[in-house]
């Protein structure tokens, strides 16, 4: 299954050993749960489009970031999203544009109804980008802050 998902600046493509050779970016660092996700995707090929997907940018057509849940939807039909963008790469919109995506394409999966989220309470960008796709603050505890969107 190949999915591709496409926005005006934007292509997201789920995260496998052959899309991160494609891409290749030095400025992209594959975080430790990018390695945790492809051993799954080993293991069960039902979690692609549930994990980590690729965030490129078409102008240069190299990795800016990632974005993707956090396995596939539970019972409760929720899953829970996370994302980060190279530093070199923030404050353009880039997180709020594929987050938009990403979202629209959960929902329409008719898998999802809700998607959550957590993040720093000091993580002003990421607070921003939660807000600018409609996310409700529904907890703070300790440092963290949950949110929520229903379907």
């Amino acid at each position: 299954m190949n999915i591709e998902l496409q926005t005006e600046r934007l292509k997201l493509t789920p995260c496998t050993d052959e899309s991160i050779l494609e891409y290749d970016t030095p400025e992209y660092e594959l975080g430790p749960h990018i390695g945790m996700y492809l051993e799954n995707l080993k293991e069960d090929s039902s979690v692609l489009g549930w994990g980590v997907w690729l965030i490129i940018d078409k102008q240069t057509n190299k990795i800016i970031g990632d974005i993707g849940f956090k396995g596939k939807p539970d019972d409760e039909k929720t899953v829970e999203v996370g994302y980060g963008i190279t530093a070199s790469e923030q404050n353009k919109g880039f997180a709020t544009e594929a987050l938009h995506r990403i979202v629209s394409w959960a929902f329409n999966t008719n898998s999802v109804n809700k998607i959550k989220a957590e993040c720093l309470e000091d993580n002003l960008p990421s607070i921003k980008v939660l807000q600018k796709v409609n996310m409700t603050k529904v907890l703070k505890d300790n440092n963290m802050l949950y949110w929520q969107l229903i379907k």
